[in-house]
């Protein structure tokens, strides 16, 4: 008997030790489940906050082949852009667009070196953001979206280069807002533009110690909603392109409107631009004071192959009698080699006040990452 109640004590005592045994394993689990939470937890923050603040790295470039009437051929390595951006946090971000144009910069050399975007940008709210530094001009089809695997044709058309003219940016402030069912809209306050005798292409300054005596004005609205649509409209107003030095201001009123449109395999490409400035700057140079053009661009692609025909109209000195007017046909090839990756060939024929003025080839590649 005695040696049953001596078993039983003993068997009651590793019971309890046990029992105090696995509450103590089931205390350590716990703590342990917690220290693995809140590492979790540490781990997800961290994770956050390194992509709000990672550094994107992205660019685009392209070589063309131009062979003109069988001579004056050249080959150039037209564009080396690289895009550089900064996440500082949910709200505020910076971009910029650093480009190498024609392989080689310097004195005597052919090509530049350019900074061509520059800018903060804020979200003020859920729909509304603001832009301060130099930014691209929102005008056009290409001023904003311009790398090659995005468009038909070796070279940007003449009516966006020499009427809008891109590639275009300014230094100042912007401001865009959606409405909502897909309607957006534009307005920013820049630098102007610079030019004696009415030239639009170069009169852009580029913010590179740019005359800033006068200022202009740019307002755009875009619809979207429809898949595959864009139609948009675009005002500027410029204060005086001779920025104070003229005896007159000579103030610029550009008007821009256009429409994408995307089904299946079929685009097409619409757009117009004019300029009106004052009367005054005809004396400077006769013409000057209306400058337009036009141009449609009809495609079809099936699969990584597309083929485009564009027909453009555009004339700078358009308030003369002067045969200043130039129209042309594109027609080509696009292939992409993946979607970022392109080759493009195309044939080119240009009149000059109804006179043939040229005729030419072009290859290119061009690519995007």
């Amino acid at each position: 008997m005695k040696r049953s109640l001596t078993a039983l004590a003993v068997l009651l005592a590793s019971q309890t030790a046990l029992a105090d045994s696995n509450a103590e394993l089931r205390a350590e689990i716990e703590a342990l489940k917690s220290q693995l939470n809140s590492l979790a937890d540490t781990v997800e923050a961290q994770g956050e906050q390194a992509s709000a603040q990672a550094v994107s790295i992205g660019g685009y470039g392209e070589m063309h082949l131009n062979l003109e009437n069988g001579e004056d051929n050249e080959i150039d390595y037209h564009r080396f852009v690289l895009f550089f951006g900064k996440e500082f946090n949910e709200r505020t971000r910076f971009f910029s667009e650093f480009e190498l144009e024609h392989s080689l910069a310097g004195e005597g050399k052919p090509g530049e070196v350019e900074l061509e975007q520059a800018y903060i940008e804020h979200d003020l709210n859920a729909n509304t953001s603001a832009k301060f530094g130099m930014f691209l001009i929102p005008v056009g089809i290409l001023n904003e979206t311009h790398e090659p695997d995005t468009f038909y044709g070796v070279e940007r058309n003449n009516v966006e280069k020499n009427i809008i003219p891109v590639t275009w940016w300014e230094g100042g402030v912007a401001l865009t807002r959606k409405l909502g069912d897909g309607l957006s809209y534009d307005i920013a306050m820049h630098s102007g533009l610079n030019s004696a005798n009415g030239a639009i292409r170069k009169g852009r300054q580029k913010v590179a110690e740019a005359t800033a005596n006068k200022a202009a004005y740019t307002a755009r609205v875009k619809y979207t909603a429809i898949p595959g649509l864009e139609v948009a409209a675009t005002i500027q107003k410029q204060d005086d392109i001779l920025q104070g030095s003229g005896e007159e201001e000579i103030n610029g009123l550009l008007i821009e409107t256009h429409v994408v449109y995307q089904k299946d395999g079929l685009g097409l490409r619409a757009l117009y631009a004019q300029w009106n400035l004052s009367d005054e700057i005809d004396e400077i140079s006769d013409g000057a004071s209306e400058q337009n053009g036009f141009y449609l661009e009809p495609s079809y692609r099936v699969n990584d192959l597309g083929v485009f025909y564009r027909y453009s109209e555009w004339d700078n000195l358009a308030a003369s009698n002067t045969g200043s007017e130039y129209d042309q046909h594109d027609m080509g090839v696009n292939y992409w080699l993946a979607p970022t990756v392109v080759l493009k060939a195309d044939y080119y024929r240009q009149n000059k006040d109804d006179d043939l003025s040229g005729t030419g080839y072009n290859l290119g590649v061009g690519y995007s990452f």
